[in-house]
């Protein structure tokens, strides 16, 4: 079997570090040099987040879309895929140094999907973007650390609090959804969900197109009218 090849290393802002590894054609992120964040032979469940997003938007004019994590681009290239020629599609990054190894490291993993004129990528915490827009995004995106137990950032958490989950709301269009990825189930987010005002619905996914392999959540989170 082929070694990994360490490639590049970026700091969070909490600290920790992020070790970018190459094994022929697959890339793996790791998380202070062992657990692994992202593969790039493992983003089917990130491709679900979108796809399961984008159907709750059909039929829906120029819809605005905000995608809370870079990764490995599973889930822009998902929404891209299905999204209209009238679509915008806003990728926040907290960590410029993954915006930087998609093009240098990952070329072959994310192909042109940065040149798509429907895409803007903004380095920042797509926390602050949330929290400075009303009633701006039909969908939120959040693939964002672990889930709601995050273990990257600490600053994350807020994100999945009832503040953060009620700045979400208002950051949405009436009807608009928020769809959050999650390496484990995690009942107490579904009724924090559904106290901050939330249609709430989770969906199992498996991290791979077989029917083998880790299982993952979706949520999606439809903003009541009233």
């Amino acid at each position: 079997m082929l070694p990994w090849i360490h490639l590049a290393t970026a700091t969070t802002p909490d600290n920790a570090t992020l070790r970018l590894l190459r094994r022929g054609k697959e890339f793996s992120i790791r998380l202070n040099g062992g657990n692994e964040l992202m593969n790039s032979r493992l983003g089917a469940s990130e491709e679900a987040l979108a796809i399961l997003a984008m159907d709750h938007l059909i039929g829906r004019q120029a819809p605005s879309i905000l995608i809370g994590g870079l990764g490995m681009g599973f889930t822009l290239r998902a929404a891209q895929a299905v999204a209209g020629s009238d679509a915008r599609l806003i990728v926040s990054e907290i960590m410029p140094d993954l915006v930087a190894w998609a093009a240098e490291y990952m070329a072959d993993v994310f192909g042109d999907c940065l040149a798509d004129p429907r895409v803007e990528v903004k380095t920042g915490d797509v926390g602050a973007v949330i929290r400075e827009t009303e009633a701006a995004f039909d969908a939120i995106l959040l693939d964002v650390d672990n889930g709601p137990n995050g273990i990257t950032y600490a600053g994350n958490d807020a994100l999945y609090s009832e503040i953060g989950l009620r700045a979400a709301r208002r950051a949405l269009t009436p009807g608009g959804v928020l769809a959050v990825w999650s390496a484990a189930p995690d009942p107490d987010f579904s009724r924090r969900l559904s106290r901050c005002g939330f249609e709430t619905s989770s969906t199992t996914v498996r991290a791979t197109r077989s029917k083998r392999g880790a299982r993952h959540t979706v949520w999606l989170a439809v903003r009541t009218i009233k």
